[in-house]
């Protein structure tokens, strides 16, 4: 793939403070553009200075979220120089969700090499300091500049940067979560295992009403029989209990997290019994009851893992761990974020060099 690169004229000043990173508030000096036609396929990679797009008010995006997005970062090591984090998954998974929403492929090693071309260009914004990366957001949505309901003839491909600090300013400290009993995240034969905007935008109003209410986030049930577990937030979610990891199977209405992935092959490798199935609520509470589940967490790219230490369902308050992070949970956080950083070494081959 050709890329033509047109560098900024006005590049801009680096955060002088990592700490006042946050995240997805600071983007770089470039972005990648690539538009599909139909008939005449992927053409025009381009890198140009960051800024914003003329789109036009029929775009088929804006009316029926012909869109989808991936997350991926960037890690500085010690020695200064800078690396992926299986890049190829983010890249299949893009094509997962893209045949989902009925938009075009786009072949895997030219979303490597078009991520690649734009952090070494940007490099310098790969933040150093402890626990800091950068950011990478591939997107595409439809641009067709018609009301009619169709599949896209013309798409966009973009890819953004943005610096981002610590996921955990304060430390890694547990969370309190809210089972979800109304409202619904997706349901099979949906679009629940695509990473498209709609899915985020409909969890709004149960995560507004957790929060009203003193919780983190909320653990959303299945939308049929609103009886077992799926995903928590907007992460997937895993339970240790009675010494075995559960975690929901893959259903066609939970996204395939990479971080989830991971964390599946590291247990496997290290001989944790892991079970991938069907887990209900009623379980999860019999579980909590009786003091069986031993530790629960949250995962993705963002956060890595996420410890749980408090479950509320139909208004009984569970209190896992004694609210402490577990010894499983940590391990894993500490393991995975080592092969981010470069800091242990990487026995599955992962990390991709820049």
């Amino acid at each position: 793939m050709e890329i033509k690169v047109t560098r900024t004229d006005s590049p801009k000043a680096l955060p002088a403070d990592s700490s006042t990173l946050g995240f997805g508030k600071i983007f770089t000096d470039h972005m990648f553009m690539m538009d599909y036609t139909e008939g005449k396929g992927w053409h025009d990679a381009r890198i140009v200075p960051y800024g914003n797009i003329s789109v036009s008010p029929a775009s088929t995006a804006f009316h029926y979220g012909v869109e989808i997005f991936e997350g991926m970062k960037a890690y500085r090591k010690a020695d200064g120089s800078v690396q992926l984090f299986r890049p190829i998954e983010n890249a299949r998974r893009m094509n997962r969700s893209a045949d989902r929403m009925c938009l075009p492929q786009f072949p895997e090693e030219d979303f490597i090499e078009a991520v690649k071309t734009l952090v070494r260009l940007d490099e310098v914004w790969v933040p150093s300091d402890p626990d800091t990366s950068l950011y990478i957001r591939p997107f595409m949505f439809g641009n067709d500049e018609t009301l009619g309901v169709h599949a896209p003839k013309n798409v966009v491909f973009m890819i953004i940067l943005s610096p981002v600090g610590s996921y955990y300013k304060e430390g890694l400290n547990p969370v309190k979560i809210m089972i979800e009993s109304e409202d619904v995240r997706a349901v099979r034969g949906g679009t629940g295992e695509a990473k498209c905007g709609g899915n985020y935008a409909a969890s709004n109003r149960a995560g507004d009403r957790a929060e009203k209410k003193g919780y983190s986030q909320v653990l959303w049930l299945d939308g049929v029989e609103r009886k077992y577990i799926e995903e928590v937030g907007a992460m997937n979610v895993m339970f240790k209990i009675s010494g075995t990891v559960v975690t929901p199977a893959l259903s066609g209405s939970i996204l395939p997290g990479i971080t989830r992935k991971s964390i599946i092959e590291l247990l496997k490798k290290e001989g944790y019994p892991v079970e991938e199935r069907r887990i209900s609520v009623e379980e999860l509470a019999k579980a909590m009851a009786e003091g069986t589940l031993e530790e629960a967490w949250g995962c993705g790219t963002a956060a890595v893992v996420s410890p749980i230490g408090e479950l509320n369902y139909e208004d009984h308050v569970y209190v896992v761990n004694e609210g402490k992070i577990g010894t499983l949970t940590q391990h894993l956080y500490d393991t995975l974020t080592g092969i981010q950083w470069g800091k242990t070494e990487d026995p599955f081959g992962w990390t991709v060099q820049l």
